[in-house]
């Protein structure tokens, strides 16, 4: 039995992302990524569509091939130029009432004391439907570079982050008690005994003092994660409320969820505390063949000669100096090692073709509303997944598309409620929780008085 399916909308505040570079195909709009008009629109479709949140992805760094930024990624947009994630959705807040709002950050990158203020803030502000999705920045050492920093190795990025969330957590949960700010003009504006001093000192974080906001409506913002290697799973299953996986098989996806939710019963939580969502593209058609024919008009879009410098972008490996021949399980990277393990069992010329045609992001469901539907209720069910991470390979064009065509049909079947006019924190709404706080299993609410 298929569960009631959660549904995010993933974009990208810059003209391309995932690795692709789509903005010359002519319904493509997000090529005005830094219109406040095409954000509001974008908010407003998936607001109105009965999404349970918008997911800004983002990424530090930009695309190099040993050591040079090739030519053609500016050309092409292919990284840059960007915004940032939560200043977007800080504009977004006004002009929208249910929708859940998610940002990127990255914990090698921020430090966690004005992270914590900036996401504090966010939630404050919108009622508490913020999100946060926990990356370690594993793509691009040209970030790094940037910043000034020592790339952390793969595995010790987990325990960095692991620790990176007990800074978060002291300021989120355990600085200010709920009900500390009073605002009584006839008394105190807030009650000392409920401001606490948080300490902590740590092998990368040092951080003494008092939270800078008050107790937001959710505490913690909602935690999303989507590490795939085991240290990834591990960080997943004890902090993730909500855990991406890529794309694949049901049988794929269902030993994706099952590891999460295995990890997560490892560390005192029930299994299905975590909801699992899979990455999801389609390219819809009145036709199976009309469908294809769109498919086919996006990878023309492209230029083949950006792949190499994509694919070495999100993992440091320059493909082009492999023979197509060699196999990925003999490369290794201390970058996302992610984007290797998703191809162990394929060639570089396998790779190369796979990437020209979706990047990092899913390979689109090509089919009529109809067969894009099936697929999607096959993969829930087999794949004991929670939801999906809707990306849309022509945006706004492709979103609209599914909005129009595909989700009447899985409400019409049952697997996807109807939009509701409630509202709500993004916790209660994606979890389906009675409460705005972390549950009691979640590590996090250990630190709150």
């Amino acid at each position: 039995m298929v569960k009631q399916l959660r549904l995010g909308l993933f974009e990208n505040a810059q003209a391309n992302d995932s690795g692709t570079s789509t903005w010359r195909h002519p319904d493509n709009q997000r090529y005005l990524f830094d219109r406040l008009d095409y954000w509001g629109q974008t908010a407003k479709l998936a607001e109105d569509a009965g999404f349970d949140f918008l997911f800004l992805a983002d990424a530090w760094g930009w695309a190099e091939v040993n050591g040079t930024r090739p030519d053609i990624a500016t050309t092409e947009g292919l990284d840059l130029p960007r915004l940032d994630p939560a200043i977007v959705l800080a504009a977004l807040i006004p002009q929208t009432t249910r929708l859940g709002l998610v940002a990127t950050g990255s914990v090698l990158l921020e430090p966690p004391y004005s992270f914590a203020r900036r996401m504090a803030t966010l939630d404050i502000l919108s009622g508490g439907r913020i999100g946060w999705n926990i990356v370690t920045t594993g793509t691009a050492d040209t970030a790094v570079q940037a910043f000034g920093v020592d790339m952390v190795g793969h595995d010790e990025r987990y325990v960095m982050a692991d620790e990176f969330m007990q800074v978060v957590y002291k300021l989120w949960e355990e600085a200010w008690e709920r009900d500390a700010l009073v605002r009584d003009k006839n008394g105190v504006f807030a009650d000392a005994d409920k401001v606490h001093r948080i300490a902590h000192e740590g092998k990368y974080f040092r951080s003494h003092g008092y939270g800078n906001t008050q107790r937001s409506p959710q505490g913690t913002p909602v935690l999303f994660q989507a590490g795939a290697s085991p240290a990834g799973r591990e960080f997943g299953g004890k902090h993730g409320e909500a855990i991406f996986v890529g794309s694949g098989t049901a049988e794929q996806l269902l030993g994706h969820s099952s590891a999460i939710r295995a990890e997560a019963v490892k560390n005192g939580r029930r299994a299905d505390e975590v909801k699992v969502m899979s990455a999801m593209a389609a390219i819809v058609g009145s036709t199976e063949e009309e469908a294809k024919a769109k498919y086919a008009s996006v990878a023309d879009a492209q230029d083949p000669a950006l792949t190499v410098a994509s694919y070495a972008w999100f993992t440091g490996l320059d493909l082009s100096s492999f023979d197509r021949d060699t196999p990925m399980k003999e490369l290794h990277t201390e970058l996302s090692q992610t984007q290797v393990a998703r191809f162990a069992d394929k060639t570089v010329g396998n790779v190369l073709d796979d990437w020209h045609a979706h990047g990092v992001g899913a390979r689109p469901i090509v089919g009529t509303p109809e067969q894009v539907a099936d697929k999607m209720i096959e993969l829930a069910d087999g794949g004991d997944l929670d939801g999906f991470l809707f990306a849309p390979t022509i945006p706004p064009a492709s979103t609209k598309d599914f909005v129009e065509h595909v989700l009447p049909i899985l409400r019409e079947r049952g697997v996807v409620a109807p939009v509701s006019e409630e509202t709500s924190t993004l916790r209660e709404r994606l979890l389906g929780t009675d409460s705005p706080d972390l549950a009691e299993s979640h590590p996090g609410s250990a630190y709150r008085r």
